[in-house]
Parts: structure tokens; sequence; C-alpha cells
């Protein structure tokens, strides 16, 4: 560890001038007790004591501190991850004070840090635990009921086996969503960018929900028509992904008879906005900062009245988030919500 010595002399100039004084005084008095007052005598003498003072007190003091400062620096390397231990020693009390206080106040940021992230940890396997014993406990019922004597009945036997395999899907679907979201984290998921109508890919999604939207009754439609396409350089496949979940929970979420509108905006010269409104039941204010997270339910209640992982929305806002743009959310009680992403302009030279 390197050594570097910032010596203050100000508390051994002035204590050497005090024993100087002192010590002068002293002898001055003596001398002129005696009757041999001599004046250079006692000036060189003041000199002398005042230099070897001042030399023997800088090297103690230093040496003292020195020791006990070494102390503070290795236990303080002692932990890890901390610029302190590895930075050269400093004897200057205000610098060392303002270095002492500085690791502390990292410190604290770090202990916070760990504590919020030791938080999440538990919602997330508990919610990992909860999201997957439920269509387990439930394959497990029906396989049961099954082997039990209910497979002997045909009718029963098809059912069950029906319903248990819905089951199996839906853990399937947890997994694979899960997968992705690992691999967006890690960075392991490859982008395929491309330009292509933002538009188009949007009508799509509406047919492939058309269904979905009837059961509840509603309707799924732009804002206003788009007679030109918008060109938009993304991964089609994952941004598809982004549209379909969004929707997915408008409709799940949304009043009957209802309707959840998208529109495309330009944002500035090389980004355009995409909007997904609806006038459903809208979010509560203090869960809309969570929302993206892992398994994050606005319902705490134990059972969800709406299927699917629980991980669409953090899937959305990681593959956003792996194209280098911003996702917004808005929503009001009993008036609706809206999702709002932004997106690359075409590029001239893209494929």
């Amino acid at each position: 560890m390197a050594i570097k010595l910032r010596k203050s002399y100000r508390f051994a100039l002035r204590s050497a001038f005090m024993l100087t004084l002192c010590s002068t005084g002293l002898l001055g008095g003596l001398l002129y007790v005696l009757h041999r007052m001599d004046w250079a005598l006692l000036a060189l003498f003041s000199l002398l004591f005042f230099a070897i003072s001042f030399a023997i007190l800088q090297f103690r003091i230093q040496r003292y501190i020195y020791r006990r400062v070494k102390k503070i620096y290795d236990d303080v390397a002692l932990l890890e991850s901390t610029s302190l231990g590895s930075d050269p020693i400093t004897t200057d009390m205000r610098t060392l004070t303002e270095e002492i206080e500085k690791f502390a106040k990292d410190k604290k940021i770090e202990i916070d840090t760990l504590k919020i992230r030791e938080e999440y940890r538990k919602d997330f396997l508990g919610n990992v635990s909860h999201e997957l014993k439920t269509p387990l406990f439930t394959v497990q019922g029906y396989l049961e009921t099954l082997l039990d004597g209910a497979i002997n009945d045909k009718n029963v036997r098809k059912k069950y086996l029906q319903r248990a395999n819905k089951a199996v899907e839906r853990l399937i679907y947890i997994v694979k969503d899960l997968d992705l979201i690992t691999k967006l984290e890690v960075g392991e998921l490859n982008l395929e960018r491309a330009n292509f109508d933002i538009i188009e890919l949007i009508t799509g999604v509406f047919e492939l929900l058309e269904m979905k939207s009837a059961k509840k009754d509603i309707t799924l439609t732009f804002d206003l028509e788009y007679p030109e396409p918008i060109e938009v350089y993304a991964d089609r496949e994952k941004i598809q992904q982004v549209l379909t979940n969004l929707l997915v929970n408008s409709i799940k979420y949304g009043q009957t008879k209802g309707t959840t509108e998208v529109s495309v905006e330009n944002l500035i010269k090389n980004k355009v906005i995409v909007r997904v409104t609806d006038n459903g039941e809208g979010i509560p204010e203090q869960h809309i900062p969570r929302l993206f997270e892992r398994f994050y339910r606005v319902d705490k209640s134990g059972s969800r009245r709406e299927g699917g992982s629980g991980l669409g929305l953090s899937i959305v806002k990681h593959i956003i988030e792996a194209h280098g743009e911003k996702i917004y959310v808005e929503s009001v009680e009993e008036v609706g919500s809206e999702f709002s992403f932004t997106l690359e302009k075409a590029q001239n030279n893209a494929p």
C-alpha cells in the first residue's frame, strides 16, 4: 500500500512555540536571579529549543497518528468493493475525515440498495412460488382424481385430462416467459432489427386478438386513419410481442363494450411514439411504479381473476429497453390507462 504523508505542521508549530516560550521564560528568570543575564545566549537557546521541539513533536505525532490511521485503512481494506482501502494513506486529519465520511455515505447507499434488492428477491420468490404451485396443484388434483377411479368414466376422464393439459400449458407459458426475460436481462437475446410498417403490424395484432376482444365486446381501433405506412427500425417479432401483451392486458382489464385505441405519432426527428389507450378500470397510483416488476399484481388476493403468466408487462419493458427506447404509463382509476413506448424511425440504409 502506497504511503503519502500529508503533514499538517500547525499543531507541532504551536506546541513547539508554547514549549519554547515557557522554557525560555524559565531560563531567563533563572539567569536574572543569578545575575548572569545573557540575551544572545537566551536567543540562541530559544531558536535551538524551538527547532528541536518542533522536530521531535512532528516526528512523534506523525508516527502516533500514522500507526492508528494505518490500522483504520487496514480494517477498511478487509471490506470488498471499496476504494478507501486501496488509496494512499493520509495522516492529514481533515482529509482523513472527509474520506471516512465519504466511505460511510457510500456504504450506507450500498446497504440500502442491498436491502431493496433483498425485499425484491423475497417478493419475486414468493410470486414465482405462487404462480407455479397453482397450476401444479391443479394438475395433481385432476390426476389423483383420475387415479382414484374417475379414469373409468370416459366423460370425466376426457374433461379432467383437458383441464390438466390447460394447467400444463400455463406452466410452459410461465417457464418460456421467464426464460425470455432472463435472456433479455443478460443480453443473450439478439435483436433482428429491420425496417417495417408499424401500422401494418398493429393491424395484424388486431386481427389476431379479434376473437378475444369480441368475447368482452371490446373494440380494437386506431385513433384515426393512417393511409400511409409509418416505417420504424426495430425487431418486428419482438415489437409484435410488445403490442400483443399490451393489447391483451387492455382486453383483460377493460370494461365490457369498451374501446382500446392505438395511435402512432411523430415524437422527434428520428422517433415515433406508439400509444395504447383504453377506457378500462384503471390502475391505482401507488401501484404504477411497480407495474413492470415480474409477477407483480395490483390485485393482492390469492386468486387471479385473469389468466396469464404475470410476466407480460415485465417482458414488454425489457424488450423496449433492449431497443434502447423508453416505455411510459399513465392511468386513472375508473377512467382508463395509457401505455406508450418510443421507436426509432426507419433507416434508409437498413435492410
